[in-house]
């Protein structure tokens, strides 16, 4: 009699699967990507439209400073809603370390002209005098509906 003996271990194979984790790290990547572009630092605001529209690249740095204005009236510096008296003051701190640089104005087509002309007031009583007014380029250039 003999002894019958299974040599099933050899059969084990030790090798680690990535195909599921790939499979995963694109489905994170291509989230990511979707993601990114809708975390910028800006207020949803319906930009005035014009014809003739000036572009001014330094508004999309990340260290630019943007103040906006929306349709009721609130007063936005970066994300951060403040109130136009303290508008100033916060200016001031925020270019302490950058002196001469300009600040944008983004103000909603709808805004009324008082909450704006306080804005711009509060940012040049801060001691700026660069202030850009942001608009958008109205599709179909002009004469078109």
């Amino acid at each position: 009699m003999g002894i019958a003996v299974r040599n099933e271990g050899t059969k084990v194979s030790s090798n680690i699967n990535v195909t599921p984790m790939v499979d995963v790290m694109l489905v994170l990547l291509i989230i990511f990507m979707v993601i990114t572009p809708m975390l910028q630092n800006k207020v949803q605001i319906d930009m005035a439209k014009v014809d003739n529209a000036t572009s001014m690249p330094d508004a999309d740095k990340d260290d630019a400073i943007v103040v906006a204005v929306t349709r009721d009236g609130g007063v936005f510096l970066g994300q951060n809603k403040t109130s136009v008296s303290e508008l100033g003051s916060q200016v001031t701190t925020a270019l302490a370390d950058k002196p001469g640089k300009t600040i944008f104005i983004r103000a909603d087509a709808r805004a009324q002209y008082r909450a704006v002309e306080d804005a711009i007031d509060a940012v040049r009583t801060a001691g700026v005098d660069d202030v850009g007014l942001l608009t958008q380029k109205r599709e179909g250039g002009p004469g078109g509906a």
